[in-house]
C-alpha cells in the first residue's frame, strides 16, 4: 500500500508553537513513530532554519 502524507513537498505548514512558517523540504515515515516533516522557514530571530518537525507540531 502507498503511503499518504498529510502534506506535500512544497507545501506551506506553519509551526504550531511558533506560529513560523516555511516549506516542506523532506518527509519520513517510521514504523513505531508519527510522520516526520523537513520544513525550512525563517526563524523569529531572522536566522533561515531547516529543521524536523512531528506531524502534530504542524498545521
Amino acid at each position: 500500500m502507498e503511503k499518504t502524507f498529510k502534506w506535500q513537498m512544497g507545501t506551506c505548514v506553519e509551526i504550531k508553537a511558533s506560529k513560523e512558517q516555511g516549506n516542506v523540504i523532506g518527509r519520513a515515515e517510521y514504523q513505531n513513530s508519527e510522520d516526520q516533516y523537513l520544513v525550512r522557514y525563517c526563524g523569529g530571530d531572522g536566522r533561515a532554519v531547516e529543521m524536523w518537525w512531528a506531524e502534530s507540531a504542524l498545521s
